[in-house]
C-alpha cells in the first residue's frame, strides 16, 4: 500500500515538472515570434538631387487685354451704318457705327434758328439800352423806363446764352450718332445689325480690346511678393504659359505690374505679365497655366515620399545613426510620379520613399530587406 502511494506521488510530481517545462517552452517560443519594438524599420530610400527638368511653380491664370471697353451709344436711334468687318483690327478714331441722325439734325437746326432770334433780340435790347441812357443824361425819360431797358438787355443776353448751350448739346447728339474707335485694337462680333434700334447707355454694340502686347493675370501668395518684385525690376523673361496639355505658348513673358494691394480674404497679390502676341494666338478670356521658370534647377522627389500632417507636407529625412526626422516642405509642380520641392530639401539629402506609415520622429530604419522565414533554416 505504501509502495503504491509512493509511486503515485512520484508520477504526479513528474507530470507537474513536465507540464511546467512545456509551458516555459511554449512561452519562450511565443516570445520569439513577437517583433522587437526596437528593431530597425525596413524602408526604401533615395538621395535627393537637382534636375534640369522644366519644373517650377505653376499658377492658374487668365489672358486679359491691357485695354478693353464695351462700345455703347450715347444717343437713341436706329443703326444706319456698320463700317467694319467683325474681328477686324481698327485704328484709333476709325468710324465704326452710324446712328440715324435725322431727328438730331432737325433739333439742331431748330436750336440754331432760336439762336438767330435771340441774337436779334439782344441787338434790339442793346439799342434800347443805349437810347434810353442817352435820354437819361438829359433827364428826358423816366427812370423806370431806363430800368426796363437794362433788364430787357440782360434777359435777352441770358436767353441767347441758353439757346447757344442748347445748340451745343444738340450738336453733341449729332456727333454722338457717329461712333469711333477709342484706341487701336481688335473689334469683336457686332452685337447689332443694320436697322436695329439702340438705346443710349444701354445697348452694347461691340467690344474693342488691344491685342499686342497682351496680359496674363494670376495670383501669388504674399510671402512670395519679394521674388516677383525682383523679377519685375529685372524685366527677366522668366514666364511661360500653357494653354492645355502639351500646348505651351512660344513667347516668354515678363512682369508688367503688381497690384497695389493684397486680397485680405486669400492673402494673395495679383501679378500681371506681358507677352508679345504678333500672331494673335492669345485671346482675352482664355484660361492659362503660368509656368515660372527662372533658370534654376529643380529638386524633384518621388511624390509617394510626401505625407501630410496638420496641413503641412513633409518627408522623413534620414540622419545620423539611421534615425529619421520629419521635415516640412514647400512644394511646387506635381506630375503624379514626381513633385518639385521649392524649399525644405537640399541636393544630397537622403529621404524615405516607402514605409513612411510605419515611422515617427526618431525611428531607426534599415534599407536591408528582412530575411524571409522560409530562408531562416532551423529544425522543425
Amino acid at each position: 500500500m505504501f509502495l503504491q502511494q509512493t509511486k503515485n506521488i512520484i508520477g504526479l510530481s513528474l507530470f507537474v515538472v513536465l507540464a511546467s517545462c512545456g509551458n516555459k517552452s511554449d512561452k519562450a517560443g511565443a516570445a520569439s515570434m513577437m517583433p522587437d519594438p526596437n528593431a530597425p524599420v525596413f524602408v526604401t530610400d533615395t538621395v535627393v538631387g537637382a534636375s534640369d527638368a522644366t519644373f517650377g511653380e505653376q499658377y492658374p491664370g487668365s489672358v486679359t487685354a491691357f485695354q478693353q471697353v464695351n462700345l455703347t451709344p450715347q444717343v437713341t436711334g436706329y443703326i444706319t451704318g456698320i463700317h467694319f468687318k467683325d474681328g477686324q483690327r481698327v485704328t484709333k478714331g476709325q468710324l465704326l457705327y452710324s446712328i440715324d441722325q435725322e431727328v438730331y439734325n432737325a433739333n439742331l437746326s431748330n436750336a440754331q434758328a432760336t439762336i438767330a432770334v435771340q441774337e436779334a433780340a439782344v441787338v434790339k435790347a442793346q439799342q434800347d439800352y443805349n437810347r434810353y441812357h442817352e435820354l437819361e443824361k438829359n433827364d428826358a425819360i423816366a427812370k423806370q423806363q431806363v430800368d426796363y431797358a437794362d433788364a430787357a438787355l440782360v434777359s435777352a443776353q441770358k436767353q441767347l446764352a441758353a439757346a447757344k448751350a442748347s445748340a451745343r448739346s444738340l450738336n453733341s447728339n449729332v456727333r454722338f450718332t457717329k461712333i469711333y474707335a477709342p484706341f487701336s485694337g481688335t473689334v469683336g462680333i457686332s452685337q447689332v445689325r443694320m436697322g436695329m434700334a439702340v438705346f443710349a447707355g444701354q445697348t452694347v454694340l461691340n467690344t474693342i480690346s488691344t491685342n499686342n502686347p497682351i496680359a496674363v493675370d494670376f495670383n501669388v501668395d504674399q510671402t512670395l511678393l519679394n521674388r516677383f518684385t525682383e523679377l519685375q525690376k529685372s524685366q527677366a523673361k522668366a514666364f511661360k504659359i500653357s494653354l492645355g496639355a502639351d500646348s505651351v505658348y512660344g513667347q516668354l513673358g515678363s512682369v508688367a505690374l503688381i497690384d497695389r494691394a493684397a486680397d485680405m480674404q486669400t492673402g494673395t497679390v495679383k501679378v500681371r505679365l506681358t507677352f508679345q502676341n504678333d500672331k494673335d494666338l492669345l485671346k482675352p478670356g482664355m484660361n492659362a497655366t503660368v509656368l515660372v521658370g527662372d533658370n534654376k534647377q529643380s529638386i524633384l522627389i518621388p511624390s509617394k515620399a510626401i505625407f501630410e500632417q496638420l496641413g503641412e507636407f513633409s518627408v522623413y529625412v534620414i540622419g545620423d545613426s539611421d534615425k529619421v526626422a520629419p521635415r516640412a516642405l514647400k512644394l511646387g509642380a506635381n506630375t503624379g510620379v514626381y513633385t518639385a520641392v521649392l524649399s525644405g530639401l537640399n541636393a544630397g539629402d537622403k529621404i524615405v520613399v516607402d514605409g513612411t506609415q510605419k515611422l515617427h520622429a526618431g525611428s531607426k530604419i534599415t534599407t536591408t530587406p528582412p530575411t524571409p522565414p522560409a530562408a531562416q533554416g532551423g529544425k522543425k
